[in-house]
């Protein structure tokens, strides 16, 4: 192999802490609708969305592909949450049917209402700091 050829570690790869963000941090922020990187800044314009940039620190954000997995995660945690307690309510508390649905629909609604913006937040706080789909940027 000529010299050129050998290239260092150091030299293929930049360093660790170069490149890594912390997670938790991050993902703190995301779920409160902040900036992954300041935690400042307002993540989302109006309920679902995504501001171009921070309006605080000018981190991009429009390189998130949160897609379609909030609304997932949504429906995953708030039917895990309803589905029991529909059966317990039915059993111990209430059987009027009618009852039941009333309650169970609008609870099932705030729920879901709360929960979508913060799941689009968590993730988009982690692809920020696992550098996915542009974030790969400067800071």
């Amino acid at each position: 192999m000529t010299d050129n050829a050998q290239m260092t570690v150091d030299e293929v790869m930049p360093a660790v802490a170069e490149t890594e963000r912390e997670l938790k941090p991050a993902l703190r922020k995301g779920w409160a609708k902040r900036c992954p990187s300041c935690g400042t800044g307002k993540l989302f314009q109006g309920y679902l969305k995504v501001h171009h940039d921070c309006t605080v620190c000018g981190e991009e954000l429009h390189h998130q592909r949160a897609d379609d997995g909030p609304a997932y995660l949504t429906i995953i945690v708030v039917g895990h949450i309803m589905a029991p307690l529909l059966h317990i309510f039915y059993v111990h508390v209430v059987q009027d049917p009618l009852m039941l649905a009333t309650i169970f629909t609008v609870g099932t609604v705030a729920a879901s209402l709360y929960l979508l913006p913060r799941f689009k937040g968590f993730m988009i706080a982690f692809q920020w700091a696992k550098r996915m789909h542009g974030f790969a940027g400067k800071k």
